[in-house]
């Protein structure tokens, strides 16, 4: 070691030791060792929040491998700075590819495959007696890319204002994620999901010592990490760290598994029994490059430990984590993949009704989406009915019909300032900005301001106390479903939606949806 590192080793101990540097310097220690953070102010309020960045829940992953816990360590670990994203997955063609990046990765991260850590934001004031409620993040990507240290997912902001603390991580996407490798056991396919879980265990075992309570978390993702909630709620671990699960953007399961790995190995020359091994020993760079030109498949397979494809089949049953639930959708989930599928030319409508194999059902939606103009609206809204809205009408209306407490919410609010593309509208995961409140500042209106608080405080509500809800005033799910009003948060002010008016398609696509599982 250079002489400047270890002067500034012993340095950083010894003032670690005296508490010389706790005021703006923030200290903890874990079950793995010593912390040292960073104190930060939070723009528009008084308050201050630690953050601890890059903490390993786990140690650097071996390829294709569950996730182990971390080496200990006895001098203070340096928290103050975010730590690379795990390899991604972004297909080409380039313009699909550049299209996926700035809707949903800009700015683009570092990635490694040392990436299994996680952040802590929390309030840098004394803690209440018992401990905070903590906000557990599950960031999408659609299990292809993916990390908690973007911008977007900055826990400062709804940290400081709610007073709850807010932890994010990272975990693996795409064939470092799901391989589906022959060779692996089945329970071990799906190390997305198992870092998951290895992340929120260490939650659950290390927050008390931020000023967390391990009794209060509350899970919540969007997208692919919407869809990992709702796995987590119907194949909980025991015992269940969470004790409310949110919802938002998760999609049906219309596809499970993996169709890539064949391709994959034989990019590599990878074959025979040695082929697991050879594609474990190529560059990551290489895997990497290979997964997205020829834009190969990976996804979770059925193991019913970490995943299963029959979720309408178990919440009907009851065999789930029983916790009350928020879920929603966003207006305009489709208008991004129409794009990015390449529908959007005249036609792709009927393009798109191709993909559903039973005439009666193609004829009904051509009647029911007649009053849109264009076939990109047409096609946008049919994806956005079909794999989201949906599938979470159905995910929130079961669990309700045996007595669960399900919050029902619709986003439907555009701004000026946050259009990535043309006809964007509330586009898929435009409202994680305002959970998070890291929306664009620059050109914003009051109303976007207005919007962040009442989401913010929405989320933090129900995860203060789960059992009342996000909001007085706020209905929650009737067991029958009848007269059932979801919360509506549009552009200026919110108001209740009748579900039967936004669920009218439901029952058309029904059939449809319900090859998925759900």
């Amino acid at each position: 070691m250079a002489f400047k590192d270890t002067f500034t080793h012993v340095a950083v101990s010894f003032l670690f030791a005296i508490g010389a540097v706790s005021c703006q310097s923030p200290t903890v220690t874990i079950s793995s060792g010593p912390v040292i953070g960073t104190q930060t102010s939070v723009p528009n309020f008084a308050g201050t929040v630690n953050k601890f960045l890059g903490i390993p829940f786990a140690a650097p992953p071996q390829r294709f491998s569950p996730p182990q816990n971390p080496a200990s360590w006895t001098s203070p670990l340096s928290a103050t700075a975010l730590k690379p994203a795990c390899i991604q997955q972004f297909n080409y063609p380039e313009d699909t590819r550049n299209f996926t990046i700035k809707v949903f990765s800009t700015p683009m991260p570092e990635e490694s495959e040392d990436c299994l850590y996680v952040n802590v934001y929390a309030p840098s004031t004394a803690a209440p007696r018992g401990g905070r409620p903590v906000m557990f993040w599950i960031y999408g990507g659609n299990l292809q890319f993916g990390t908690g240290s973007l911008p977007i997912y900055d826990g400062s902001n709804l940290a400081a204002v709610q007073d709850v603390i807010v932890v994010t991580h990272n975990y693996r996407t795409n064939v470092f994620g799901f391989p589906n490798a022959p060779g692996i056991p089945p329970t071990e396919q799906n190390l997305a999901f198992l870092d998951q879980r290895k992340a929120l265990d260490w939650t659950y075992k290390n927050i008390a010592k931020f000023g967390g309570d391990p009794t209060k978390i509350t899970i919540f993702g969007e997208s692919a990490g919407g869809y990992s909630v709702k796995q987590l709620y119907v194949n909980p671990p025991n015992p269940l760290p969470f004790r409310a699960a949110i919802m938002q953007s998760q999609a049906a399961s219309f596809a499970a598994g993996s169709s890539g790995w064949d391709g994959l190995a034989s990019a590599l020359n990878c074959t025979g029994t040695a082929a697991l091994e050879c594609v474990r020993a190529a560059p990551a760079s290489k895997v990497k490059d290979i997964v997205e030109r020829q834009a190969l498949s990976f996804g979770p397979v059925v193991d019913n430990v970490t995943a299963s494809n029959t979720v309408a089949a178990e919440l009907k049953a009851g065999d789930t984590a029983k916790v009350p639930i928020l879920i929603g959708t966003n207006a305009q989930e489709g208008s991004a993949f129409a794009i990015s599928l390449g529908l959007n030319f005249p036609g792709a409508f009927e393009a798109f009704l191709t993909t559903i194999p039973i005439p009666e059902i193609q004829e009904a939606l051509r009647t029911f989406y007649a009053p849109l103009d264009t076939d990109i609206l047409k096609v946008g809204q049919a994806i956005t009915d079909l794999t989201f809205h949906c599938p979470a009408s159905q995910v929130a209306s079961i669990p309700a019909s045996i007595n669960t407490p399900v919050w029902r919410y619709f986003f439907n609010s555009t701004f000026a300032n946050d259009t990535p593309f043309e006809g964007s509208g509330a586009y898929h995961s435009s409202e994680i900005p305002y959970i998070f409140g890291t929306y664009k500042r620059d050109g914003s209106v009051p109303q976007q301001e207005l919007l962040s608080l009442l989401m913010q405080t929405s989320w933090a509500s129900f995860a203060k106390n789960p059992t009342l809800g996000p909001g007085s005033g706020w209905p929650k799910l009737t067991p029958s479903g009848n007269g059932t009003q979801v919360w509506h948060f549009g552009s200026r002010e919110p108001a209740y939606i009748p579900a039967s008016t936004l669920d009218a398609v439901c029952p058309i696509l029904a059939p449809i949806i319900a090859l998925s599982g759900i």
